[in-house]
């Protein structure tokens, strides 16, 4: 006896079709899984023979072979369960193949026959609609995600007997749907606000610059200035996620499951704050099964790295290739998977091991030697590869003592948007640039022309500085930026005095 079910499975962030086929014949009793499984999908023996049994339906003493064609392509996760269960009880004519043929069924089976979460719901649904199936099988708790996807019915099931009913066309079940328009209307809802910090307008400028113009910032100053509070309301003024930009990050929270049942969609820009005790593979990411890191988290988001020096060194330094191409590699023998990881860097640090070296009210009790070595753990590349260094001073007594408030995210954002529509504007011929912090040398010397009294006042920074070319075309993309928000055409040269100050490590402030 032979059955076939559709069933299917992510690789990277995308999705491909698996044919579950079952075979069995009357000899001694057996059950095996073919198609280079793994370990978890072989372990799926137990759960489908127990679930058969405990749904009280007739499990059949022969020969049972499963194969997961292709069977070249290395099969992993518990997803496997159902369509297994279901190909076994179809060879078996105990559930009709009628509905089969353009199904896609997945599901985790727990040993009592029901049915448990799965990962990659939304990316199968994509790939699903994609090849022209009509409808897709998986447990209630997925749907959310899988029903964002036109086109395609979805249908969610809380046990296996629910499923076979279905199926034999015993219960009539609904397709779920999710309203794109409902998803969007809740967004921005952040509790933490720019409004409740006190003074710091400097670094609140820079940071406005920062997500004018999607540039990676870094923030100096001594302990208790601030630095967390302003970047965790970092994400409150970034611009609104567009529908494709919430689909691709979804989709990479999808396949390492760590979307919730009740998040159908992720419409507001990530936030990610890794200690800096992670490891370069939980960073960047990796594994035997290659698994998105925390860079790849934070796509088309934020990632905050408190206490920058504290990462170790070749935790940062694998990161540089990230925020060059917006992507991490990760390559095996057998496969190479390619996860997006298009983010914004802001990272926090002390002036040195202390923390006191800039506080004019506290003595710092540093070497000279301490502080170059601390300053040393961030290498000259990796600071090139962030557009702006701002200082974050002590808070006055007289300013958090204030009654006066901040102003709010939602009046920075709108200038933000402004800012970011320009740039959408100037940048439709060139897809793969969507901010200006996205430029190359060549977009750079095409939409950053200076007048010469600009050109003069950034050749004596230059000099003076010593500056690294990737460094002149990072101040010349922060000038930029300043234009945008300031609404000018051109890059005048205040536009450039006020970037050149966002090179604060570049001016070697400790050493003075």
């Amino acid at each position: 006896m032979f059955s076939k079910v559709i069933s299917s499975a992510t690789m990277g962030i995308d999705a491909f079709m698996v044919e579950v086929e079952t075979h069995y014949e009357k000899q001694l009793p057996g059950f095996t899984i073919v198609g280079l499984p793994d370990s978890t999908v072989k372990e799926s023996r137990e759960r489908v023979t127990a679930a058969i049994k405990n749904s009280e339906m007739h499990f059949p003493l022969k020969k049972i072979t499963v194969n997961l064609a292709p069977a070249d392509i290395k099969k992993e996760g518990s997803s496997f369960d159902l369509p297994i269960a279901l190909g076994i009880l179809m060879a078996n004519d105990k559930v009709s193949p009628n509905l089969m043929k353009d199904s896609v069924i997945l599901g985790e089976l727990s040993l009592d026959g029901t049915l448990r979460k799965i990962k990659g719901a939304l990316p199968i649904a994509v790939e699903a609609k994609k090849r022209g199936m009509r409808r897709i099988l998986l447990p209630h708790e997925s749907t959310a995600e899988a029903s964002i996807v036109d086109g395609i019915d979805v249908y969610g099931f809380k046990s296996l007997e629910d499923v076979v009913h279905f199926l034999n066309g015993s219960n009539n079940v609904q397709p779920v749907k999710t309203s794109r328009d409902e998803l969007f209307e809740r967004v921005n809802s952040y509790t933490l606000d720019y409004s409740d910090v006190r003074g710091q307008e400097n670094a609140k400028r820079a940071l406005e610059i920062a997500a004018a113009g999607g540039h990676n910032i870094i923030m100096i100053g001594p302990p208790g200035s601030g630095k967390t509070m302003i970047a965790k309301r970092f994400p409150s003024i970034l611009p609104p996620m567009s529908f494709n930009e919430a689909l691709e990050t979804t989709k990479i929270h999808s396949v390492a499951g760590i979307l919730t049942s009740s998040e159908a969609l992720i419409t507001e820009r990530p936030f990610r704050s890794p200690h800096h005790t992670i490891s370069d593979a939980a960073l960047i990411g990796g594994g035997s099964f290659p698994r998105p890191g925390e860079v790849s988290f934070a796509h088309n988001g934020v990632l905050f790295l408190d206490e920058f020096p504290e990462f170790k060194k070749n935790v940062l330094e694998v990161m540089r290739q990230p925020m060059e191409d917006y992507k991490v590699t990760i390559s095996r023998s057998r496969q190479s998977l390619e996860f997006p990881a298009n983010f914004m860097l802001v990272a926090a640090m002390n002036p040195c091991p202390c923390g006191f070296y800039t506080d004019p009210t506290k003595d710092c009790t540093c070497s000279q030697i301490f502080i170059q070595k601390y300053m040393s753990r961030i290498s000259g590349p990796m600071l090139d590869r962030i557009d702006i260094h701002i200082e974050v001073p002590p808070v006055k007594y007289q300013e958090l003592s204030s009654e006066r408030k901040g102003e709010a995210s939602i009046e920075i954002r709108k200038r933000v948007v402004l800012a970011r529509n320009v740039q959408i504007k100037r940048f439709t011929e060139y897809p793969n640039i969507n901010s200006n912090a996205d430029m190359g040398s060549k977009e750079v010397r095409q939409f950053c022309r200076l007048d010469s009294a600009g050109a003069e006042l950034l050749k004596m920074a230059m000099t003076k500085l010593g500056l690294s070319a990737r460094a002149y075309d990072r101040i010349l993309k922060v000038s930029r930026t300043i234009a945008d928000i300031e609404h000018s055409d051109n890059i005048l040269p205040q536009h450039i005095s006020e970037a050149i100050q966002y090179r604060s490590l570049d001016r070697q402030l400790w050493n003075h």
